[in-house]
């Protein structure tokens, strides 16, 4: 269980970038979030976070008090930094608890 988590402010959409030290190749991306709607992930490959593609968005589940769970797997994915945009919720505000990228 994660006790420190990330919390909206109440607009959306909301975002937030995790950066690399350098281009990385990650397999899979997982978010523990609660009361997320529509989640899109974005990437860049620059050096600085600019230049976003976008490469998934997703309808999440609904679930009434526990933290959603989603895995995105993403065959041959490269990305210096990722872009996490919540585009929609299930109320004013949403928490993002644990985000993990595998990959080398």
């Amino acid at each position: 269980r994660s006790d420190t988590f990330w919390t909206t402010t109440g607009m959306f959409p909301q975002e937030f970038i995790i950066g690399f030290p350098k281009c990385v190749k990650i397999s899979k991306v997982a978010i523990q979030c609660y009361l997320v709607q529509t989640l899109r992930i974005e990437r860049s490959v620059s050096e600085d976070p600019v230049g976003f593609e976008r490469c998934i968005e997703k309808d999440l589940q609904h679930t009434e008090g526990q933290l959603q769970m989603e895995e995105f797997p993403l065959p041959d994915f490269q990305a210096t930094y990722l872009r996490f945009i919540i585009k929609s919720a299930f109320d004013h505000f949403v928490s993002v608890h644990r985000v993990l990228a595998e990959g080398t």
